[in-house]
């Protein structure tokens, strides 16, 4: 186990643009049961929670592979045999947690053909990239007139690629600036939102923007429906946006930097000589990376703002996701 590298086996497999985090966190744990010198279920059990820990520690956002973790290691904990020796289980349990994860990839179009039930001829918001609204979103095309409005989704502006996937299949499609959503929505049926984790309180983690997006559909009075595959349900229960575990202390901090002055020569109008300069006489440049570094990329929807959530177990209220998460960890 020594020279095991967990995260580098997760970060391998996460190249598998099929398999989402929790996934990958899945399959990086039954590869690390391979390679386990664990003679007993205690010694195995400790072996995961310490490896689910280390790649914990080694995210900026871990959300979505600590509910992968945390599912898998319950299973592991809960799993019924009748097996002679611990090889022939260990061997057992790779074998289960490899299969699930391969059954687990065709959850999306189970959750597509749910929520196609909810779609007619409509304008569609979304926001960010999620592999099950795309699913959902391409099967609702082929049998219906759909529009799209996508979320540029910044800072990481993975709502381009959404468009430019859902324009390649021929479906009408416009980015939205993300502060433009407020002036879009009157032009929306209702909001399709894919997930990071739905959490124990029902609420949802998701891409940053997402919370703005749902309050700013409660106001409108249209549905905000949510996509989560079910091993993204995660025994988490956030109270706010600082609860989440990739918050952290630097996030929106005012950085130390010396007073601005503007430079004498360019106190006119025009603003193409302009440039703002320290007291120190070095100028002030604020680029997008500075801004991305110093913002969040995850936030929390709390459960009143979302009308249901489509789910590989069926159609949930926020409620019946608190209800489902209880029972499932229950054993």
């Amino acid at each position: 186990m020594a020279d095991f590298q967990i995260y580098q086996s997760y970060q391998r497999l996460l190249k598998n643009e099929d398999l989402s985090t929790p996934l990958a966190a899945i399959l990086a744990l039954t590869e690390m049961m391979k390679q386990s010198n664990a003679g007993t279920m205690f010694e195995l059990l400790n072996e995961l929670k310490g490896n689910a820990e280390a790649l914990s520690r080694h995210s900026s956002n871990p959300i979505g592979l600590n509910a992968g973790c945390e599912l898998f290691i319950e299973f592991i904990t809960l799993f019924p045999h009748d097996a002679a020796s611990f090889s022939e289980l260990k061997t057992e349990l790779i074998r289960q947690g490899q299969q699930y994860a391969g059954q687990a990839l065709a959850y999306r179009a189970k959750i597509a053909e749910l929520a196609f039930d909810f779609i007619k001829d409509d304008s569609i918001l979304t926001h960010s990239y999620s592999r099950v609204v795309l699913q959902t979103l391409l099967m609702a095309h082929k049998r219906k007139r759909i529009s799209v409005f996508v979320t540029e989704a910044r800072p990481r502006g993975m709502g381009i690629k959404t468009a430019e996937m859902l324009m390649a299949a021929g479906i009408p499609c416009t980015v939205v600036l993300d502060s433009a959503v407020a002036y879009a929505i009157d032009k929306v049926d209702f909001v399709l939102m894919g997930s990071e984790a739905v959490v124990e309180s029902g609420g949802l983690v998701n891409a940053v923007g997402s919370n703005q997006i749902a309050i700013i559909a409660k106001a409108a009075n249209k549905p905000f429906y949510a996509l989560a595959e079910s091993y993204k349900f995660h025994r988490m229960f956030p109270l706010s946006q600082y609860d989440l575990p990739s918050h952290n202390p630097g996030v929106l901090s005012f950085p130390q930097t010396p007073s601005a002055r503007a430079h004498p020569a360019s106190s006119g109008l025009s603003s193409e000589s302009s440039s703002i300069l320290s007291d120190n006489g070095s100028p002030i440049k604020i680029t997008q990376e500075d801004i991305a570094r110093n913002n969040p990329d995850v936030d929390y929807t709390r459960p009143d703002l979302i009308s249901l959530v489509f789910s590989d177990v069926g159609s949930l209220t926020p409620e019946g996701v608190s209800q489902y998460l209880v029972g499932m960890f229950a054993g």
